[in-house]
C-alpha cells in the first residue's frame, strides 16, 4: 500500500513539473515603440489637475511646470513650442484615480502619457501615486517626489537601445 501511495505521489509530482516550468517562464518583453527611443524633440502638454481644485499650491500648472523644468534641465530632449514640431508629446496630469471606475486607490496619481503628435495615439503611460498629507508643504513635497520618480521611470524607459533599422 505504501508503494502505491509513493507511486501515485511520484506520478503527481512528475505531472506538475511541466506546469511549474510553464508558470515560471515569462513572456518575452514586447518592444518599446521606436518613436519613444529615437525622439529628440518633445512638446509638453498640460492636461491639468482633476484632483480637488485648489489643493495644490501652484494650481493646475504645478505638475506641468515641474515636468518642464526637469526636461529642460536634462540634455536628452529639445522642448518645442508646437506639437507639429515634436517627435513625441508628453501629456502631464494629476488625477484622482478614485474618481475613475478602474481604480480604488484613494491618493492622487501623476500621469505622463507619451503620445504620437501626428496620430494622437498613446504610445506609453507612466504613473506615480502622490502621497497626500494634510499640510500644503507636505503635498507639494509629495508631488515633487512623485514627479522625480516619474522622470526616473521616463529616463529608464528611454535609455534602452533603439531598435536596429531593417
Amino acid at each position: 500500500m505504501l508503494k502505491v501511495r509513493l507511486a501515485v505521489m511520484s506520478l503527481a509530482i512528475a505531472m506538475m513539473l511541466p506546469l511549474v516550468s510553464v508558470l515560471q517562464a515569462q513572456a518575452p518583453a514586447a518592444p518599446i515603440p521606436s518613436q519613444i527611443l529615437t525622439a529628440k524633440k518633445v512638446f509638453i502638454s498640460n492636461a491639468g489637475v482633476e484632483y480637488e481644485p485648489g489643493l495644490w499650491k501652484g494650481g493646475s500648472a504645478q505638475p506641468y511646470n515641474e515636468l518642464y523644468a526637469a526636461i529642460k534641465a536634462g540634455v536628452q530632449y529639445e522642448i518645442v513650442a508646437a506639437p507639429a514640431d515634436a517627435d513625441l508629446v508628453f501629456q502631464i496630469s494629476l488625477a484622482d484615480p478614485a474618481s475613475r471606475l478602474k481604480s480604488s486607490i484613494e491618493s492622487p496619481q501623476i500621469e505622463l502619457l507619451l503620445l504620437d503628435p501626428k496620430t494622437h495615439i498613446v504610445l506609453w503611460t507612466l504613473g506615480q501615486d502622490v502621497s497626500v498629507s494634510h499640510a500644503q508643504i507636505g503635498r507639494n513635497h509629495a508631488l515633487k517626489e512623485a514627479l522625480s520618480k516619474l522622470i526616473g521611470d521616463l529616463k529608464a524607459l528611454t535609455s534602452q537601445p533603439a531598435p536596429a533599422a531593417k
